[in-house]
């Protein structure tokens, strides 16, 4: 019977979330005290989430220990640390990799014996049907919620008491089970499985695993506490039975841990017995060292006004970018960056540009990159745009064909006595075509020459003979060049795999099965990784990965309705109306008004939440902004973009947050110049800058007229005028000078543009 270890210790707790130059002060004042109590290396130092960990790591190593040399702090996250446990209890335990997944969870449902469910069989013809169903499977794993939480199909009356998505969720859960089933047969865990297998033989104290985990440290220091999740909570009692144990955490700041589970940190803390409750000032050294924004950041996280008296000005301010589509929001913010960078001599790392989620990192950095901004975010895009993954894959084609004919050719048939064909000829053309166009010299003899009896070898053998690392690093800009190796690391990860499973077959067409399948059900940005240009660069990341990551300057991106809070809440899997009725889904699902009051400090009352599931989770995406806005030490950008309905037909559809603001006295959203006349940066924003005056000036007039304003058409006149006479008689690409003369009829209605 495992045994359930209390918390005993104290909680830390800021009322609001920190702003100002360090929002780690308070972990690195903690983390001092423990050292010079316990030793450096008696300190294990636990933060929830990985992103985040290397600025901790950074912080504390700045911090001395009495013989005056700098610590080694320990620092780790909960599913790291948790790593290390099940390596203690079995070295030989094998953590299932990201596509491994994807293949045997495939073969799990291809092998699935009960009906499926009409509402799955139809959803599984959405392209995100594989990923969505995916996330599902983890976060249920993670929180150990399967098929004993559904309720039973019929009552004892005869009727059905649980509601479609747990019908759904039934069989998805049964699927769950035999997948890891399968895992332990094979000797795999997969990482959402690690906290939760490894909570279990600490509490089981198995082969005496505990005494042998905690010997290593005498102290425990918790940070991001108001992110621990139960299971978390109970993994860290687990591991400070015997030892001192300070947990670090902030109020109205938890966006994950509210996702599964309801209530404030404060909430969680007193029902912990054994834990004690000490606030700590958010501001120990006062107002000086806080920014203009940090009254908003107050705002959003608690719903408390700025105090003020009448007449007062506005105490927290923050500015405002708005633009007209989402390109021209990333170009404006490209060019604020860089009149700030010539202004203040600012480096390019005091920057951060905060997107709504992951899978917008790639094309905003792109558009930062293409305007002459350098980026320092690293990451491993889906691999179907990968162009060095999809080499590969062209390669495998061609080899799989090269067996097929060898096959045919040793059993005396021909190709056209075989049938329908595994792969159109129009696929092994595009293969053909793709490396041809892509390696210099290329003829079937190479192909042949790299030819092996191991894919993984042959695969190693092209990469070496075709030079495509060189290549890559030739042609590519350092960022994209790194993530092309990442890529080109996975599929060498995936030929090792198909070498060493019994999943697939050994060869060629095992392999190409595997990468096709892992190809397609791949999501964006899945193997994410920051890191730092030697001449520095903007970060572009998630807005939830910078809770501790200040920067001088923050730009929020995609402020509009649309995205905070967004309507499509949890998951795409299921409808939102179907989510409510669902008791055994792994999240908040059905809230009361009173459990959306007493967890979101802006929610006046239960009298003023409408629907609970919606207020709820619009609140998550609420506090999401006020840790995005905490981040920015100096400058925080709040930017948004209109909607456009074809032609000059465009309207703002900002956030009702930023319409909150702006509407709360004593803060305030100060405007930034986009107009045409602003300094333009980057080669690319100076032809965007051209692509836009057609219509740009053709939307002044129509505004002008709309509202009985007298519009300047002589200035207009003579502007088209030059734009004519740069076209005819400047040195100017031909395919530039039509774009620019589409721009009319765009404008004139002619052509509607999707943006």
């Amino acid at each position: 019977m495992p045994t359930e270890f209390p918390l005993e210790g104290v909680c830390r707790l800021r009322p609001v979330p920190a702003t100002g130059s360090d929002p780690l002060e308070a972990v690195a004042r903690e983390y001092a005290a423990l050292a010079e109590e316990h030793g450096p290396r008696n300190v294990l130092v636990l933060k929830r989430h990985p992103s985040g960990q290397e600025s901790v790591r950074r912080r504390l190593a700045a911090v001395h220990s009495d013989d005056g040399g700098p610590s080694s702090p320990r620092v780790e996250s909960v599913p790291e640390h948790a790593s290390k446990v099940l390596e203690e209890y079995d070295p030989t335990l094998d953590r299932l990799e990201y596509e491994e997944r994807i293949e045997l969870v495939s073969l799990v449902i291809e092998g699935a014996s009960r009906d499926v469910p009409d509402y799955l069989r139809r959803a599984a013809r959405r392209e995100s049907f594989a990923r969505d169903v995916g996330q599902l499977l983890l976060a249920a794993t993670r929180q150990r919620v399967g098929l004993e939480d559904v309720p039973e199909a019929e009552s004892a009356d005869g009727e059905a008491p649980r509601s479609r998505t747990d019908d759904c969720l039934a069989f998805l859960y049964a699927m769950n089970d035999r997948f890891h089933d399968e895992l332990e047969d094979r000797g795999y865990v997969e990482r959402a499985d690690v906290i939760p297998r490894a909570l279990s033989l600490l509490e089981d104290d198995a082969d005496g695993l505990r005494s042998r985990v905690t010997d290593s440290f005498d102290a425990v220091l918790a940070v991001e506490f108001e992110e621990f999740r139960r299971l978390d909570r109970r993994y860290l009692g687990a591991l400070t039975a015997d030892a001192d144990l300070v947990c670090l955490g902030e109020g109205h700041a938890s966006v994950e841990r509210t996702r599964v589970e309801p209530g404030r940190v404060a909430d969680v803390v007193d029902d912990e017995p054994g834990l004690a409750l000490e606030r700590i000032d958010s501001h120990p050294d006062g107002a000086a060292d806080r920014p203009p924004h940090a009254e908003l950041v107050r705002f959003l996280a608690t719903g408390e006004p700025p105090d003020l008296e009448a007449g007062d000005e506005p105490i927290g301010r923050a500015r405002r970018i708005r633009a007209r589509t989402p390109r021209e929001q990333v170009r404006a913010v490209a060019t604020e960056i860089g009149a700030l960078e010539d202004r203040h001599d600012w480096s390019y790392d005091a920057f951060a540009v905060a997107v709504p989620s992951i899978e917008r990192v790639p094309e905003t950095r792109r558009r930062l990159r293409e305007a002459g901004i350098p980026t320092a975010t690293i990451g491993t895009p889906s691999l179907a745009e990968d162009p060095a993954v999809n080499e590969l894959y062209a390669f495998v084609t061609l080899q799989c064909e090269r067996a097929r004919d060898a096959d045919l050719a040793s059993e005396g048939a021909s190709e056209a006595d075989d049938g329908p064909r595994s792969r159109t000829e129009y696929d092994r053309e595009a293969a053909l075509e793709r490396l041809r166009a892509r390696v210099e010299g290329f003829s079937p003899d190479l192909l042949e020459a790299c030819g092996d009896a191991s894919v993984a070898r042959s695969l190693r053998r092209w990469i070496r003979r075709t030079d495509l690392k060189g290549r890559i690093a030739g042609d590519e800009e350092w960022v994209d060049a790194r993530e092309q190796y990442e890529g080109i690391r996975r599929v060498l990860e995936i030929a090792d795999f198909v070498e060493e499973t019994d999943l697939v077959a050994p060869d060629w067409d095992g392999l190409r099965r595997m990468l096709r399948r892992t190809i397609q059900y791949d999501a964006p940005y899945v193997h994410s990784v920051e890191t730092q240009p030697p001449t520095g660069g903007v970060t572009v990341c998630a807005v939830e990965d910078l809770k501790y990551e200040p920067r001088a300057v923050v730009f929020l991106l995609d402020l509009v309705d649309d995205t905070y809070p967004g309507e499509q809440f949890l998951t795409q899997l299921f409808p939102s109306t179907w989510l409510r009725e669902s008791s055994a889904y792994p999240a908040v699902t059905g809230p009361s008004a009173g459990t959306v009051a007493e967890t979101f400090a802006p929610v006046d009352g239960p009298d003023a939440v409408g629907d609970p599931f919606d207020a709820y989770h619009a609140q998550r995406a609420r506090r999401r902004l006020a840790l995005g806005a905490r981040a920015a030490t100096r400058r925080l950008y709040c930017c948004s973009y209109e909607r456009g309905s074809g032609g000059l037909r465009r309207s703002y559809d900002e956030s009702r947050y930023l319409k909150l603001i702006e509407s709360t006295p004593g803060l305030a959203l100060e405007d930034v110049a986009t107009e045409s006349n602003a300094a333009i940066y980057g080669e690319s924003n100076a032809v965007e800058a051209l692509l836009d005056q057609p219509r740009g000036e053709l939307e002044r007039v129509l505004r002008e007229a709309s509202t009985g304003g007298e519009a300047d058409l002589a200035a207009t006149e003579e502007l088209f005028e030059e734009i004519a006479l740069v076209l005819d008689e400047g040195d100017v690409d031909d395919e530039l000078a039509e774009a620019v003369r589409s721009q009319f009829e765009f404008a004139a209605g002619e052509v509607v543009r999707r943006d």
